[in-house]
C-alpha cells in the first residue's frame, strides 16, 4: 500500500502518524497518508511566507511560464493522476457523458493553461497635465486553500493556480477523504516551482482549523459546506484575512411548458446526476410545469433505470459510488424523510446490496418546498421533481431557499427563458443547460452559497489587493 507524504518548503515530509484513504467502491483502504498537526502547519506557512518576497518579485512573464509548465506536469502524469482520482473518489475513469476522472484531469490541464494566460493590467484613471492616477493589483501574501472531496484535483487547481499566477504563495490542505491525487500533484509541481511556493499539509479538521486561523495567512479560499464556511469566516477574523468561499448549493431549474420533455430529459438528467449529484452546481430541484410534468418524469425514470453502477476502473461504468459513508447516510436519511412526507418514488430509493457506497439513481415526485428533500441540499443521486402552475409561482419557489449558487431555465424560447433566469437569486443562471463552468467566466454564489468569485479576471482580482498610486505633477 503506497504512503503519501506532505510537501513543505520543497521537501517531502512524513509524520509519526498516518491515516488510511478508503476506496468508496470497495470500502477498503488503498493508500495511507502522513497525518499533519499544528507544527506541520506552522512549518508550511513559514515556508510560504519566506518564499513570498522572491516569488512576488518575479517578472509576470516568468510566473506565467511556470504556470504553463505546471499544465505540462499534469499532461505528462495524466494517466497516474486519473487513476488516483478514480480510486479515491470512486468516479469512473470515463463515466456518463464523459464526466469522470479523465474529464477532471482534462479540466485541470485546461484551467491551468487558460489561467496562466490571464493578466491584470494596471488601470489608468487619470493622466493629464495635473497628474496621474493608476490602480495597481498587488499579491496578498500567503494563501490557504482548503479543498473538498468531490472534485479534489480540479478544485485544487482552481484554488492554487490563480493564487500563484498573481504572485502569492500557497499552503493547501486537501480533504482527508481524497488527498492522494493532490498530494502527488504538489510533489510533482515542486520539481518545477521554487521551494516554498506551493506547500501541502494533510489531516483532519483540526489541521484545517490551524491553517485558517494562522496569523501569517493572508487569504483563505475554501470550497465546501456552508456550516464549515461560516466557521472559517469566524476564524479568519483574527487578522482580517481575505476570503473566497464557494459553499453549498441547492440549484433550482425551471422547465417552461413549451419545452419538449423527450428532448430535454437527457440533458436534465446529466445535469442532475453527473458525479452522483456530488457537485455544488448540480441541478438539485426540478420545477416542471404541470402540463408536461408527468411526461418529463417518465423520461427521467427511463434514463435512471438505464444507468450502470460500478467501480470506476470498469469502462462500462456510468456512475460510481458516493464518495463516503457519511454522504451515503445523508442521502438515505433524506430519502426516508421524503417517504414520510408523501414523496412518490418513481424509481430507485435504495442502495445496492454489495460492498461500496452505491445508491440507485432516484426520481421523486409529489413534493414541494417545505419538504426536506427539496429544502436541503442532497448532494447525491436523488432528484425531486416539483409540479408548478405558473411561472411566477416557479420563480418564487426557486428563490425560496437560503442558497444561491446556480439556477437554470429550460425552453425553446431563449429570450423568454433569459428574462425569467434574470429573476433567479443565484450567482450563475444557465439557459437550456446547467452547471457548466469555464475558466474565463467568474463563478460564485450569493446568499449562503458563498463570498467572492473564482475564474477569469475577476477571480484573479480576488487574489490581490488594490492600490491607488496618485502622482501630482
Amino acid at each position: 500500500m503506497k504512503h503519501y507524504l506532505m510537501t513543505i518548503d520543497g521537501a517531502s515530509v512524513d509524520s509519526s502518524e498516518k491515516f488510511d484513504v478508503i476506496n468508496p467502491a470497495t470500502e477498503k483502504a488503498f493508500a495511507t497518508c502522513a497525518l499533519g498537526n499544528d507544527e506541520s502547519v506552522n512549518q508550511a506557512v513559514a515556508a510560504a511566507r519566506a518564499a513570498f518576497p522572491a516569488w512576488s518579485a518575479l517578472p509576470d512573464s516568468d510566473r506565467q511560464n511556470l504556470m504553463h509548465a505546471l499544465g505540462g506536469v499534469l499532461e505528462e502524469n495524466m494517466q497516474e493522476l486519473v487513476e488516483l482520482v478514480s480510486l479515491e473518489t470512486g468516479k469512473p475513469v470515463k463515466g456518463m457523458n464523459d464526466i469522470g476522472a479523465t474529464m477532471e484531469l482534462m479540466g485541470s490541464i485546461g484551467w491551468t493553461h487558460v489561467t496562466a494566460d490571464l493578466t491584470l493590467e494596471e488601470e489608468v484613471v487619470k493622466d493629464d497635465d495635473s497628474g496621474k492616477v493608476v490602480l495597481l493589483r498587488k499579491p496578498l501574501g500567503v494563501v490557504a486553500s482548503i479543498t473538498p472531496w468531490n472534485w479534489p484535483l480540479l478544485i485544487a487547481i482552481w484554488h492554487i493556480i490563480a493564487a500563484m499566477r498573481t504572485g502569492n504563495t500557497v499552503v493547501i490542505k486537501p480533504s482527508e477523504n481524497t488527498p492522494v491525487a493532490t498530494a502527488r500533484f504538489v510533489e510533482l509541481a515542486n520539481t518545477v516551482l521554487p521551494k516554498g511556493v506551493l506547500n501541502l499539509v494533510m489531516g483532519y479538521g483540526e489541521v484545517g482549523a490551524a491553517l485558517t486561523a494562522h496569523d501569517d495567512v493572508n487569504k483563505i479560499v475554501f470550497t465546501g459546506s456552508t456550516p464549515t464556511g461560516k466557521k472559517i469566516m469566524s476564524s479568519a477574523s483574527g487578522n482580517l484575512k481575505r476570503l473566497v468561499l464557494e459553499l453549498g448549493g441547492n440549484d433550482a431549474a425551471i422547465v417552461l411548458p413549451d419545452a419538449n420533455p423527450a428532448e430535454l430529459a437527457p440533458q436534465i438528467f446529466g445535469a442532475a446526476f453527473h458525479n452522483n449529484g456530488q457537485t455544488c452546481a448540480c441541478l438539485k430541484r426540478l420545477y416542471v410545469h404541470e402540463s408536461i410534468h408527468d411526461e418529463l418524469c417518465a423520461e427521467l425514470v427511463k434514463l435512471a433505470e438505464g444507468v450502470e453502477l460500478g467501480e470506476g476502473q470498469n469502462e462500462s461504468t456510468d456512475l460510481g459510488p458516493l464518495q463516503n459513508r457519511e454522504q451515503l447516510k445523508i442521502v438515505e436519511d433524506l430519502a426516508a424523510l421524503a417517504r414520510e412526507q408523501g414523496g412518490e418514488f418513481l424509481t430507485g430509493g435504495e442502495r445496492l446490496d454489495r460492498a461500496g457506497y452505491f445508491y440507485k439513481p432516484t426520481i421523486v415526485a409529489g413534493l414541494s418546498n417545505g419538504n426536506s428533500l427539496v429544502d436541503l441540499e442532497q448532494f447525491g443521486p436523488i432528484l425531486p421533481v416539483i409540479k408548478y402552475s405558473n411561472v411566477d409561482e416557479a420563480v418564487a419557489l426557486a428563490n425560496d431557499n437560503p442558497n444561491g449558487l446556480g439556477g437554470s431555465v429550460w425552453s425553446p424560447d431563449t429570450k423568454a427563458a433569459a428574462d425569467i433566469a434574470a429573476r433567479l437569486e443565484c450567482g450563475t443562471a444557465w439557459i437550456n443547460s446547467h452547471g457548466a463552468v469555464q475558466p474565463d467566466v467568474p463563478f460564485g454564489g450569493i446568499k449562503q452559497s458563498g463570498v467572492g468569485v473564482e475564474f477569469g479576471r475577476h477571480g484573479l482580482e480576488e487574489c490581490t489587493s488594490l492600490q491607488a498610486l496618485i502622482v501630482n505633477k
